[in-house]
């Protein structure tokens, strides 16, 4: 029979892979990961929005031309008002109005920024009404960040009290470390790259944190489900009952992942790349970098880590040195496992020779208890005399 191949496999939970038995490569990774992370904040910091950071906004008229002509020419109305004043960013937006180009740029006083419209308007030869400027302030994003924060410290506390409820302080911990670990990773991604930080940056962190909790909790599930009752049995340490609830449920989080990864591809790759929908980008960015972190953290690290929580159970480390006795053993033919003993024995019952003549005579030797077989005699049935006749004489016949 041909070898089937991972893919179905995975489907079976048959792939068998070794997950949980090389955590301590993965908790490697992770920390290299996390100290990556950590030096690109203090080194690099965020590519902060105008609502972080504090900015002016202008909005052109689409008609104008592309959206780096316009770029450029806003850039050269704001050279002449200092050095480091410059676009930070320029994103195509539809309205009901129509279309047109939002420009955000550095922070300008109020005389800057009349100056530079003023000029705007002459560079694409339009009337300055048809530019509309904004300024943002700082404090408008810091109280954003505030509220954010403390959304998450509510999201972590009920997280928690339902963790412990559902299953046990120890997968609560695990499943917390995971969600704090693809907090920061996703972050980290953000500074590397240099993606902006904008208010729908902040809210898509906080959606992420609730399809992270939903991958730890059906791999959780299966744990708890294969490692129920498992001191009585010395056959299967916890690590092992972990890691094979990992492969068993390693195709329905990768499923899950793959179905909500598609459609918000589609929502930044289509809406935000190709149709130009800018005020989808930044939520579609930080859903996609978070959900792919989450499938990562959920496998590779939450239930890993649950492992090492529980082997510091003194119940558990015993069961495991058990286990591991108990193989040493066997190894060492000390002990015979229960299913060699019994196929030695049928196989020595199976080669023992049988004598013919023995087993003929014991199969015609009656039982004991049993009623003798006497030989009846021939032509009688019953006892009874042979003819007809019952209680008549026998030959005499009626006239």
């Amino acid at each position: 029979m041909a070898k089937s191949g991972l893919a179905s496999r995975l489907y079976r939970g048959e792939a068998g892979l070794n997950i949980v038995g090389r955590r301590k490569l993965w908790f490697t990774v992770a920390g290299v990961l996390v100290l990556i992370a950590v030096l690109s904040f203090a080194v690099r910091g965020f590519s902060l929005g105008i609502e972080f950071a504090g900015g002016n906004s202008f909005q052109v008229p689409a008609s104008v031309g592309t959206l780096d002509q316009a770029e450029d020419k806003v850039n050269e109305a704001l050279a002449a008002e200092g050095d480091g004043i410059k676009v930070v960013t320029a994103q195509k937006v539809g309205s009901t109005s129509g279309e047109y180009y939002e420009l955000r740029t550095s922070q300008l006083s109020a005389d800057q920024a009349n100056a530079v419209k003023a000029k705007m308007a002459q560079e694409f030869g339009i009337n300055a009404d048809q530019i509309s400027g904004s300024q943002v302030s700082e404090a408008w994003g810091s109280q954003v960040t505030s509220r954010a924060l403390l959304g998450l410290i509510i999201f972590v506390l009920v997280v928690a009290a339902y963790l412990v409820l559902r299953f046990e302080w120890r997968m609560a911990v695990a499943a917390i470390i995971s969600l704090f670990m693809n907090l920061i990773l996703t972050a980290g991604i953000y500074s590397l790259v240099g993606f902006e930080v904008t208010p729908s940056t902040i809210i898509g962190f906080l959606t992420i944190l609730g399809f992270a909790l939903y991958d730890v909790v059906v791999v959780f599930d299966k744990v708890q489900e294969n490692t129920r009752g498992i001191t009585a049995n010395n056959n299967q340490t916890y690590g092992e009952a972990a890691n094979l609830a990992l492969n068993q449920s390693l195709m329905r989080s990768l499923n899950t992942s793959v179905v909500a990864l598609l459609p918000v591809g589609g929502l930044l790759f289509i809406g935000a790349g190709l149709l130009g929908a800018g005020t989808l980008k930044d939520l579609g960015l930080v859903l996609f970098v978070g959900m792919a972190m989450a499938f990562l953290t959920s496998i590779l690290l939450s239930t890993p880590l649950l492992v090492l929580l529980k082997n510091k159970d003194p119940r558990i480390e015993a069961h495991t040195k058990r286990v591991l006795a108990r193989r040493g053993a066997i190894a060492r033919g000390e002990v015979v496992p229960r299913g060699a003993a019994r196929q030695a024995t049928a196989d020595e019952a199976t080669d023992e020779p049988i004598d013919l003549d023995a087993a003929a005579l014991a199969g015609s030797a009656p039982k004991v208890g049993s009623r003798p077989a006497a030989k009846r005699a021939t032509g009688a049935r019953g006892g009874r005399p042979s003819g007809g006749g019952g209680n008549r004489p026998g030959g005499a016949k009626r006239r």
